[in-house]
Parts: C-alpha cells; structure tokens; sequence
C-alpha cells in the first residue's frame, strides 16, 4: 500500500514543472481539493482503499504547448490513512512504507505525451520510472478570483519494484493510484 501511495505521489509529479510561456500552479491540498488515493487486494476476496492526507506540488502547463508539462509532488508517507489505526500502524511499518526511515515519497515528471505523464517515483528509499494515465477535467476562473486547472490521473506498480516485499498474496502483488490534482494559478 506504501507503494501505491508514493505511486499516487508520482502521479501528482506529472502536473509539476515550468516552461517559458506554461502557467504555473500549486496543487490545492490547503483547501482539499487534491487526492492521492490508492487500492489493493486484500487476499484476493475484496479491495482495501486508502489515502495520503498531506503532500505537496506544483505543476505547470501551457494549453498550446501540453507536451511541456511539468510535475513535481512529494507525499509525507506518516500520513497514511486507510481509516483503520491498527492498520495504518501496519502500513506504517519496515512491512510496508517504513516511514520512520522513508517518511517521504516524491514523484519528478520528466515528460507528458498524448495523456501519458512519464517520471520517477522515489517510494521506500527506491527510485523507478512510472507512467500515469491523465486526463484533464477542466480549467477556469473560481469564485475567488483565481484560477483553477485540474487533471485525474491512474497508475498501477508492482510493491515488490519498490523494495516492499510484504507477501499479501498473488492477488495482491500491484497497488493502483488514484490522483485527482487541482491547481491554483500563481
């Protein structure tokens, strides 16, 4: 679950970065519009959901120019939430995250082609590239006077390629991330 939680982190890494004439944004965690959520099997009989309740990006992006787009997220891996304590201790644990040696993950963009944000994702001290499947939702003003663009995105990665070797059994081999990133516009 560790991994599926830096994975999501990876995800958000897509929406980050700048170019000349993109648009840069903040990922809006302070006002929880932005998710990085996460699933796996549980022995294979039913599906165990969970979240990471702080992280932190930027993104940006040029509308003309989208294969430009930039990432950057790090996810506070101590902020595991699966809405059960006893597991999250558990998740918690060198079993899974190991967040007292690993208490962060990040996710660095390095290209976006065709709906396809490529990067690397640092989970459980391991770095490795991970595509996220994206898809803008939409952008404009807010009622604020800001404005706002924001992307879904999904992932999928094996525990094991990030050094998490827990054995959950064969069903329960690849964590899915679930990213739902809305920016502000600095």
């Amino acid at each position: 679950m560790k991994k599926a939680l830096a994975t999501s982190l990876l995800a958000l890494g897509l929406f980050a970065g700048s170019t000349a004439h993109a648009d840069d944004y903040t990922i809006d965690t302070e006002g929880m519009h932005a998710f990085i959520q996460f699933r796996i099997q549980h022995l294979g009989y039913s599906w165990l959901y969970g979240r990471f309740d702080k992280f932190s990006g930027n993104f940006s992006y040029d509308e003309a120019k989208p294969e430009a787009a930039k990432v950057e997220v790090t996810i506070d891996t101590t902020s595991v939430n699966s809405n059960h304590a006893e597991r999250d201790k558990h998740l918690s644990s060198e079993d899974f995250l190991d967040v007292a040696k690993f208490p962060e993950a990040k996710f660095v963009s390095t290209k976006y082609s065709s709906g396809k944000l490529e990067g690397n994702l640092t989970l459980h001290g391991v770095t490795k590239p991970i595509t996220i499947d994206v898809k803008e939702i939409g952008a404009g003003a807010d009622p604020w006077g800001g404005f706002r663009r924001g992307f879904e995105g999904s992932t999928k990665f094996a525990l094991a390629d990030f050094g998490i070797e827990k054995d959950l059994g064969p069903a329960s081999k690849e964590v899915e991330m679930i990213l739902s990133i809305e920016g502000v516009k600095k």
